[in-house]
């Protein structure tokens, strides 16, 4: 089983460099203003559409690893690539405990590879999103009738 997401990207040549980058991996498919990578570890089909005008992209995507170990190596990894811009460990986010990487691509869409280390933490930042921004900063777009909620990866 893999997870599928589809972006919206303004350039899919940019787009494609990124996440090259990020996955160390190579497009499984490539068409004008398409591309797809289809990934063993982590198990995601990642689907690119160049869209320059769409209205939404994501808040952030998250990739959870099961060992600490891991998001250090894909820190290393990010950093050698010169795309890694945060590192957190033992932070607390989404009432658990984790240790993350981040990275911003092109775009401005946020990255997280993460590894839950205390999945009941005594002490809850209920503040803190899981995308590292104060939660009181999510607020809906102008004129959106959209109800403010939880970020993605905090849903049960």
């Amino acid at each position: 089983m893999r997870i599928q997401l589809a972006l919206n990207v303004r350039d899919v040549d940019e787009a494609v460099d990124y996440y090259s980058k990020l996955f160390g991996a190579m497009p499984h498919k490539r068409r004008p203003g398409y591309a797809n990578f289809a990934l063993d570890e982590p198990p995601l089909k990642l689907v690119l559409f160049e869209q320059p005008d769409a209205p939404e992209r994501i808040n952030h995507l998250g990739v959870e690893v099961f060992d600490p170990a891991q998001v250090r190596e894909a820190g290393a990894r990010l950093e050698a690539a010169d795309i890694l811009t945060e590192s957190e460990e033992q932070v607390v986010c989404c009432h658990a405990e984790q240790t993350k990487v981040w990275s911003d691509e092109p775009q401005g869409l946020r990255w997280e590879w993460y590894a839950i280390t205390d999945d009941a933490p005594a002490q809850i930042a209920a503040t803190v999103g899981c995308d590292g921004r104060v939660a009181e900063a999510a607020v809906p777009a102008v004129g959106s009738s959209a109800e403010v909620s939880a970020p993605a990866c905090c849903e049960a």
